[in-house]
């Protein structure tokens, strides 16, 4: 039976424990599961970065939107050491626990990456990526990577660091500073962003993403979004990526910048929601 526009419209909220971490999840919608990982950076969390878009992708697909561990919602117990192994066993624990055999994964930047360790690691669980702003290979740290990393709470300080990750700082709106102030200002809201990132050096402080040679094992269908003014992530990274990743396509977006979900938004969905259509 068809849904009505009501249903599709209810987003869920969820606590799935999964990698040891009670993790908070939005669900809306049915059909072929899309997996939305956000990215990082202060105050980040799956509602900051997609809850605008979800009631638009669960129109045709169920749309999961996990925090990861030590983010949003997702914070461990205390003494939890942040990092690549714990996330991608975290999700796929929640596939497991949701009963998902496989999914497309849809990153943001860290998400990004994370999709792309989840998909080197469990293969046999993804059945397509999409990657925004994501970094591969080695690269030298943003001014974008650099704030984030030194951010101490403040609404000021917030509004400045999020008017980097915008190309229009009109964008960033008062209710996007303050909710994502007041998320940053809880205890050990900052853990897992620096042990993600690297303490920043004086200057050409490198980041690593998922090494490149590695990328080439990548044999799922991927759609690469980014934008062309990205401050955070460069947009030569998307061309890099593309270049390794043997089933990649690539768009980038004029007068973008690191938020092509939100800057580019009825594109982004439009690009999304074709390449969804054409995954077996």
């Amino acid at each position: 039976m068809p849904r009505s526009v009501a249903d599709r419209d209810v987003t869920r909220t969820h606590v799935v424990e999964a990698g040891g971490i009670p993790t908070k999840v939005l669900t809306a919608g049915s059909g072929r599961p899309v997996v939305l990982l956000h990215g990082s950076g202060p105050g980040v969390s799956a509602a900051a970065n997609w809850s605008s878009l979800i009631p638009e992708l669960a129109r045709d697909f169920l749309v999961i939107a996990p925090d990861i561990a030590g983010f949003g919602g997702s914070i461990g117990p205390a003494g939890t050491v942040y990092g690549i192994k714990l996330w991608v066993r975290q999700l796929i624990e929640l596939l497991d626990a949701l009963e998902l055999p496989s999914v497309t994964l849809l990153g943001n930047s860290f998400g990004g990456g994370l999709a792309l360790a989840a998909t080197l690691k469990h293969p046999g669980r993804v059945d397509g990526l999409v990657l925004l702003g994501t970094p591969v290979g080695t690269f030298e740290m943003t001014e974008g990577l650099r704030s984030g990393w030194h951010y101490e709470p403040h609404e000021a300080e917030m509004r400045r660091i999020l008017e980097i990750f915008a190309y229009d700082p009109a964008l960033v709106t008062e209710d996007m500073v303050r909710e994502r102030y007041e998320a940053s200002a809880r205890p050990g809201a900052q853990d897992a962003y620096r042990r993600l990132i690297p303490e920043p050096g004086l200057a050409g402080t490198p980041v690593k993403g998922v090494p490149e040679e590695s990328l080439r094992a990548i044999n799922q269908p991927t759609l690469i979004l980014h934008g062309r003014e990205d401050s955070v992530i460069p947009v030569e990274l998307a061309w890099r990526a593309a270049h390794h990743i043997p089933n990649a396509d690539l768009k980038v977006f004029s007068r973008c910048g690191h938020w092509v979900q939100l800057e580019r938004r009825s594109e982004f969905l439009c690009e999304v929601s074709d390449f969804l259509g054409r995954l077996r």
